[in-house]
């Protein structure tokens, strides 16, 4: 039976498992409003014994409407995964009139989460197992494809998702229809700013006709009772079947939700677009959730695009985690070595028999943890201020002395990596990645937990809060530097984050792992005071709210569309591991040719990357890692406006075959065509199938390449595709001009100041930013680079 939802424990098993949702909130059934991307579904919620509530995609074709078929701009799918761990994910095949078909990557993380690391569409607050209730969240996800613009929508073919990475469930698919060629889609207040009290209002506009906006372009700007658009929005090109979202500043705050006029002034017209309750205003931040929902990343994270992030810590000392295909994290050294051998599938334990011996302790790496190189002014950062070892890198106050203060090199590391910052770079963004919980600390033992399924790990209690004992000797080993507390999470969680928030001022609070928390309390704590001080921050999707993540963050992965939700995908240049290991092979680490395309593949999908290096316990840096940061950061100095500040592209993210590999970003006075490897020559031409919103009068030029300005370009049409034809001399395609650097440029909030930047009145600039970077063959599987020295 295809059932989701239960009112009680074991009357639905939606997994196989016999756990379900708990019913739906009556107010959104029988029709759910996106809060997104204000798109109306219908939403059946509970529908009794015996009726089933969702589809399990399998194939099934679905035939549309001919009433609404022919005005069908996106479609908008409910969905979730039914298998924790994995994701369900194939292609949703799209079939037009005129025998033509799209097809778009249907995927769903699963519908609940370890310690509620994802953040869903619609997020319930439990779910029912087949005994009881299990208090982490559960979340249905709202997927969006575009559809080819001026075509008839035939039927829409469900994916068939492969076995294994359990089932895909659809909830509702709603199709978006507009009835002017420009039409709004949605208006969404956000609680972000532009300068003190001047609101961002989303508005998402659409072109659904067969005009392009161009020439002037348009201005939108919003009328409503309580306040006054004091920024209006503008939007320079919108295409047949493209989306852009329109940022606007207002100020004042109405008492009530208000009835808004979506107002559209172009060159010679003015259309108007109302919109019912809308809530403007800046928010006073409280704990409760509903609240707490309405936060989300800044414009400068949304930007920023790349950072570095740094695990460092005491297990820098032992760094080891073993070796491809055997490796795991080495920042679990402790924890590893420890669960042997139910959850130990890289020989810790007896890595730390032959070299420590039996009687060794976790907590004798401290001496050894020197940092007697470390120079805080090297590194851009979100820096692991403490790991799950308990050990911080920073003046934790009264509440710990198990930190690098009180031993290792008795210095306040985060203190000297902050203020180098602030006075080398001041504009650069300081993160701090924080543990909630501490595996071995006994204060946290009232929340310990098991992580590892009984079935396949059984008797381990993975975050105990119980001391750990020796795994050779059985004796119990020492927590060094703990204080003990009443509660830990009163004593010891919530008091180490607001000293990283107020004494270090964090710009992103990363957290790890969830459990129990007081994210709550915090997050509206320090909303309120940032917002005071005229400060925009973040809160990862980490912390065990779901409602207070301002961003999902993925491990080790990117995807085959764009995400309307904002990610970053953080990954190590280690193949498998954030901290140090000795054991990894100088050539297994990520080349600067893999670092640039996985860079812009996450970016062209609305992404951030998130790039781990793991010091040395003295804080020096794997050299293979220092020189390839380097080479990608002289790439990137001259390739970076196509990256910093874009937004990705709603109609197409990515062409794959015949020959071509290319990504798409965009600004608004340019769009940017990204080739991740050599595109070959046709009769004297680079040839680019897709409906690119370029017009006549438009420039092309090679980004960062003499000789490669203002290219000869014409459009054809092949097999019912409209094709971008660039003439090109072969001879620019081996050309990659990288001006010489003194520092590496790995990473800002700002689009390099040496890259070329064309200005146009009317007419977009279409940059075709060549990824040639001279950087010899890539090291792993899914991507080839090009190099000029190569045949």
């Amino acid at each position: 039976m295809r059932k989701a939802f239960g009112t009680y424990p074991g009357e639905v098993s939606f997994d196989g498992l016999g756990q379900s949702y708990p019913s739906p909130d009556p107010a959104h059934t029988p029709y759910y409003t996106s809060l997104t991307t204000s798109i109306v579904y219908s939403f059946p919620g509970y529908t009794g014994e015996g009726i089933p509530d969702n589809a399990i995609s399998a194939g099934q074709i679905i035939k549309v409407p001919k009433d609404i078929s022919h005005r069908a701009f996106s479609a908008s799918f409910l969905v979730s995964g039914d298998k924790e761990f994995y994701t369900a994910a194939a292609n949703v095949t799209f079939a037009y009139t005129d025998g033509s078909a799209s097809s778009y990557e249907l995927r769903s993380l699963d519908w609940f989460s370890w310690l509620t690391l994802n953040r869903g569409e619609i997020i319930f607050p439990f779910r029912f197992t087949p005994a009881g209730v299990n208090w982490n969240t559960s979340h249905i996800f709202e997927r969006t494809a575009p559809l080819l613009p001026g075509k008839t929508l035939r039927s829409i073919t469900l994916p068939d998702v492969p076995d294994g990475n359990g089932r895909l469930h659809v909830f509702a698919i709603s199709l978006w229809e507009g009835k002017a060629s420009v039409a709004v889609q949605a208006v969404r207040p956000t609680q972000k700013w532009f300068g003190i009290g001047e609101q961002i209002v989303e508005v998402a506009v659409n072109n659904v006709g067969e005009e392009c906006v161009a020439g002037p372009g348009i201005t939108v700007r919003l009328d409503g009772e309580g306040f006054t658009t004091t920024k209006p929005g503008a939007l320079k090109r919108l295409c047949p079947g493209d989306q852009k979202i329109v940022k606007i500043g207002v100020t004042g705050s109405p008492n009530a939700p208000v009835n808004v006029s979506v107002i559209i002034d172009g060159d010679t017209s003015r259309q108007v677009f109302d919109f019912p309750e809308v809530e403007i205003g800046l928010t006073e931040w409280t704990s409760e959730l509903d609240n707490l929902a309405r936060h989300e990343s800044p414009e400068w994270f949304d930007g920023a695009k790349f950072g570095i992030f740094i695990h460092w810590g005491v297990y820098a000392v032992t760094g080891w985690g073993n070796s491809t295909p055997h490796e795991s994290y080495a920042e679990w050294f402790w924890w590893y070595s420890t669960h042997h051998p139910q959850a130990d599938p890289s020989e810790f334990y007896s890595y730390r028999l032959r070299t420590y011996g039996p009687e060794w302790a976790y907590d004798d790496t401290f001496p050894d943890f020197t940092a007697s190189k470390f120079d805080p002014k090297a590194w851009y950062f979100v820096i692991t201020s403490k790991h799950h070892d308990g050990f911080a890198l920073f003046d934790t106050g009264l509440t710990s002395n198990r930190s690098s203060t009180h031993y290792g090199p008795k210095r306040d590391i985060l203190r000297e990596l902050f203020d180098a910052a602030a006075e080398y770079q001041p504009s650069l963004r300081r993160g701090t990645y924080f543990s909630l919980p501490e595996w071995y600390n006994p204060d946290f033992g009232p929340y310990g937990f098991d992580q590892l399924p009984a079935d396949t790990a059984p008797g381990t209690i993975s975050w105990p809060g119980v001391l750990p004992l020796n795994p050779y000797t059985g004796a119990v080993e020492p927590y060094t530097g703990r204080v003990p507390v009443d509660d830990f999470i009163s004593d010891v969680m919530l008091p180490q984050m607001r000293i990283l928030a107020t004494d270090y001022e964090t710009d992103i609070m990363w957290c790890d792992i969830g459990a129990a928390n007081a994210t709550a309390i915090f997050a509206a704590e320090w909303w309120t005071a940032t917002r005071a001080a005229n400060r925009q921050v973040a809160i990862n999707s980490r912390c065990g709210v779901a409602q207070a993540a301002d961003f999902d963050t993925p491990e080790y992965a990117t995807f085959a569309s764009a995400q309307t939700r904002k990610w970053e995908s953080n990954m190590g240049m280690d193949p498998y591991s954030y901290g140090y290991n000795s054991a990894t092979p100088d050539e297994a680490y990520m080349n600067a040719s893999t670092l640039i395309h996985t860079l812009v593949d996450v970016v062209s999908k609305n992404g951030n990357l998130l790039l781990d290096v793991g010091p040395r316990a003295d804080g020096t840096i794997v050299q293979s890692e220092i020189d390839s940061l380097r080479e990608a950061g002289r790439w990137i100095r001259s390739h970076g406006e196509a990256l910093f500040n874009t937004t990705y592209w709603f109609v197409q993210t990515e062409i794959k075959g015949v020959g071509l590999d290319v990504r798409f970003t965009q600004k608004d006075d340019a769009f940017y065509i990204l080739f991740l490897q050599k595109p070959v020559l046709d009769k004297g031409a680079v040839r680019v199938p897709a409906p690119l919103p370029i017009l006549k009068g438009d420039k092309v030029s090679l980004l960062s390449v003499k000789g490669g300005e203002d290219l000869v370009w014409n459009l054809s049409s092949s097999e019912g595709q409209r094709v971008l034809n660039i003439k090109l001399k072969g001879e620019l395609l081996d050309i990659d001009e990288i001006p010489g650097i003194n520092r590496p440029f790995i990473g800002t909030a700002e689009p390099p100041q040496n890259a070329t930047v064309t200005t146009l009145n009317s007419a977009m600039l279409i940059t075709t930013s060549l990824l040639l970077p001279n950087l010899g063959e890539c090291q792993v599987d899914f991507v080839r680079s090009y190099t000029a020295t190569n045949d």
